[in-house]
Formats: structure tokens, sequence, C-alpha cells
């Protein structure tokens, strides 16, 4: 049995959460104030997922391009979607929402402008 220790982003509140995970499943959650602790430790077990946000150079503009993911990939490719998000080649005008990588490593998701420029 291990034991893993996780601050709850499911609430404003923040709980300190103590999970016990057995053959990579949760067994238990303590010290959650609400069923979103429970929720958020078990995905966090399972199959844990991250927005990533990063800037690039664009051609034709001094300022960087902010961009994010759509939505939430596995934690386990932040660092080849930044990988893919560095050799990203954009042009100006750019709008808030552009895709700048289609299908980001292979996650179904997109990385998308986000701010016009």
């Amino acid at each position: 049995m291990e034991t893993r220790y996780l601050t709850c982003i499911g609430c404003p509140m923040g709980c300190q959460l103590t999970v016990e995970v057995e053959n990579g499943a949760m067994v238990s959650v303590t010290g959650n104030t609400c069923k979103k602790g429970k929720e958020y430790a078990e995905h966090e077990v399972s199959a844990p997922t991250r927005m990533v946000t990063s800037v690039l150079t664009v051609e034709g503009s001094a300022e960087p391009l902010s961009v994010k993911t759509a939505q939430a990939i596995p934690k386990e490719k932040i660092f080849d979607c930044l990988r893919e998000i560095r050799k990203a080649r954009m042009k100006t005008p750019i709008s808030i929402g552009d895709v700048v990588v289609h299908d980001v490593c292979g996650t179904g998701v997109d990385v998308i402008a986000t701010r016009n420029l």
C-alpha cells in the first residue's frame, strides 16, 4: 500500500488529502470536506491531466503569443506538448482561439491562441 498526499483543487477549500493507493487504484481518501475531494483524488491517482500554457515567437511580431491546450491533456505528455508548441510557426494576424497545433501529441486536443496578435 502506498500513501499519497494531495491538495484538492476541486473547490476553493483546498483540502489536504491523504490517499491510500494499492496496485494503482485508490483504496481510500481522507481529509476531504466534500465529494469533489474524493473525485479529484480518484482522477489524480488513475489518470492525472493538466492544462498546458506557454508562449511562442510569432513571425512579424515583437511580442510572443500566449497559447494553451483547449482541454487538459495527460500529465505524462506535458513535455512532449511543450516541444510541439516550440516547433509551431505562426504569422500575424492571429485571433483568440486560432489553432496553433492541431491534435497535439495525438491527444485529440488542440493548442490554441489565447490573445489577438
